[in-house]
């Protein structure tokens, strides 16, 4: 298991083979004995396996083949939608439209899709999780149905894989861990724990190309430059407000 863990990739190829229907309950019922807050299982899953369906959601990932070559496609959601109408059948209060719950479901949904993902490749399967679900967060809940008080998190596509891509480095471990408490970087620390990404040379290929000085101003000014991100922002919040914050 271990090995397994450590030398988990992010797979994007898939062959045209279909996931049996055991497996994939397999897999989503481990989403669901995932960890969560008091046991109210604030998620909900999309699943997408329908051809045509899945052509018509690809524009809302930015068209990213993913979409439309996994063999599934699961939408994980925060989802206050399904306790508050249990609360408003049984004459209690509906107490979760508010920021704490929000953050808490969304943690929710997030170690379910994680426990749907190491599921998955335990079976042989290869995942990719789809960061554009959070871009679009509006839309996709539009195309999904998604009612007030549900909000998409994660995207998940998942299928045989086709590639076996090299694995994407990482940080090394005390970049990360602090004993006891919070300890913070000098200027000599930073440039020592970015050192190897940075000479990645798929990464200096990056940079090149984007005419940049280093690898941080390609992550800060193209990839997820401030103007696009305070836009997507906003959006993101006007929706959040008028759905899961509503009163």
């Amino acid at each position: 298991m271990q090995d397994f863990l450590q030398e988990r990739r992010t797979v994007r190829k898939y062959k045209n083979e279909r996931i049996p229907q055991q497996t994939l309950d397999y897999i989503l019922k481990a989403g669901m004995r995932a960890s969560n807050c008091g046991n109210m299982q604030l998620y909900s899953f999309i699943i997408t396996k329908d051809e045509e369906k899945k052509k018509q959601y690809a524009p809302l990932h930015f068209n990213q083949p993913m979409i439309t070559q996994a063999d599934v496609v699961i939408t994980v959601c925060a989802d206050i939608n399904r306790f508050n109408h249990w609360c408003e059948i049984n004459n209690a209060d509906k107490s979760l439209n508010n920021f704490l719950f929000l953050n808490i479901a969304t943690i929710d949904a997030t170690i379910a899709a994680q426990a749907i993902t190491t599921a998955a490749e335990s079976k042989g399967l290869g995942v990719c999780w789809v960061g554009t679900v959070n871009y679009m967060a509006d839309q996709i809940a539009e195309f999904l149905h998604l009612p007030d008080g549900v909000v998409p998190v994660a995207c998940l596509t998942i299928g045989v894989p086709d590639e076996n891509p090299d694995l994407t480095e990482r940080l090394p471990l005390d970049a990360v861990v602090h004993s006891e408490t919070y300890k913070d970087y000098s200027d000599q620390d930073i440039r020592n724990m970015y050192e190897a990404i940075e000479e990645n040379p798929v990464n200096r290929g990056y940079v090149k190309e984007n005419n940049k000085e280093n690898l941080a101003q390609v992550f800060s000014e193209v990839r997820y430059g401030k103007a696009g991100n305070e836009e997507f922002s906003e959006r993101y919040m006007k929706f959040v407000k008028s759905t899961f914050l509503k009163q």
